[in-house]
């Protein structure tokens, strides 16, 4: 591969293509994930030579030294025209390479996102814990930093976010908004949410919830009067209050049970599928979503560990706003918006759906 190309040059064309994801890798094409799918952009590998030095283009000594140190390293760069990347430096093999995430310049509304009336009056409760999960590239980023969004609008808040890296500027509207970066701001996600409690916090973002001090961390701060996003790696809202559960030692289980069905107030689970226009082709993507909101049925079933009956009381709930991904899936497909692949493979019951399908072709 011809040593001239830079970073700059590949993200160009990761935006004029529309690509969400950069795939750098020695021995490989630069490839670009376009509607899903990762697709080469060049006939020609790069060599080992020419992913070292187009990794070092982005990286300042110190994040060199933690791909070294580590085998890794996060954060965030710029284009010239100011679309922000997220970008993971690793190693593989002893040979480096890197993935960049684009993150979009325009907020979505929560009605673009597909989100509906109920999700927005999540956002102003005074307090609670208020979960986004799914897997990763299902869009979790987005949907929080549109949420936020519609509370710097239209809250007079303080809002803190916790993020590794910065993903979403946020410019102080309504709302002050302080943005800390885990690394460069503050140690740690645990210790962050420690400091935030002395800031006068009213809503406190956690990037990821990703050990057990900070999941604790995230429900204290919930407890105690503050609203506060977090973000899972896990598909369902049952599923979602299962692990955390299971992140505490058994002694602790039952307490923390206890404290969710009290602060809990909302899981939003959602996955990115294929987009099909009006000729059947794949053409962007859609969202899909689980919504679970804490009445007091729910927060019973938390409490006494019985967790396996919450899909069934999401699929009663509608009147309160709640969807089953298998019913949001549904209602793709009868619109024509994703495939019957796509229904079959992301449902959480697919015999039900399916003979659900069969049942209304049988009433026509």
């Amino acid at each position: 591969m011809a040593t001239e190309i830079t970073m700059q040059d590949l993200l160009q064309a990761t935006i004029d293509e529309g690509a969400s994801d950069l795939h750098v890798r020695a021995f490989m094409p630069p490839e670009l994930r376009v509607h899903g799918e990762l697709v080469a952009i060049a006939d020609e590998a790069f060599t080992e030579e020419d992913t070292f030095k187009l990794c070092h283009e982005m990286m300042t000594p110190e994040q060199s030294a933690e791909v070294e140190k580590n085998g890794g390293a996060d954060f965030a760069i710029a284009h010239e025209d100011g679309t922000r990347f997220r970008v993971s430096v690793f190693k593989e093999r002893k040979r480096w390479g890197c993935v960049l995430r684009m993150i979009p310049s325009t907020l979505l509304t929560l009605e673009q996102i597909g989100l509906p009336e109920s999700v927005k009056e999540l956002l102003f409760k005074p307090r609670g814990l208020i979960l986004v999960t799914g897997p990763t590239g299902s869009g979790k980023s987005t949907t929080l930093a549109s949420m936020l969004d519609v509370i710097n609008r239209e809250r007079g808040v303080h809002i803190i976010t916790i993020e590794d890296p910065i993903e979403f500027y946020h410019t102080s509207r309504k709302s002050l908004v302080t943005q800390r970066e885990v690394g460069s701001d503050v140690p740690s996600f645990a210790e962050a949410i420690r400091r935030a409690l002395r800031q006068d916090p009213d809503v406190i973002l956690v990037g990821e919830m990703r050990d057990l001090e900070t999941i604790g961390a995230a429900i204290t701060a919930a407890e105690t009067g503050h609203l506060v996003f977090g973000t899972l790696h896990t598909t369902g809202a049952a599923e979602t209050i299962d692990r955390i559960v299971d992140a505490f030692p058994t002694d602790q289980q039952e307490q923390v049970r206890t404290q969710l069905s009290v602060g809990l107030q909302a899981v939003i689970s959602q996955i990115l599928l294929p987009k099909l226009d009006a000729n059947g082709e794949v053409h962007g993507r859609i969202a899909a979503f689980e919504i679970m909101l804490a009445t007091p049925s729910i927060r019973s079933r938390i409490r006494d560990n019985k967790t396996f009956q919450i899909r069934s009381d999401i699929q009663t709930g509608a009147k309160f706003g709640m969807v089953t991904l298998d019913a949001c899936l549904m209602g793709h497909y009868k619109q024509g918006l994703i495939s019957y692949d796509e229904l079959i493979t992301k449902s959480q019951d697919p015999d039900t759906v399916v003979a659900k399908l069969k049942e209304e072709m049988g009433r026509r």
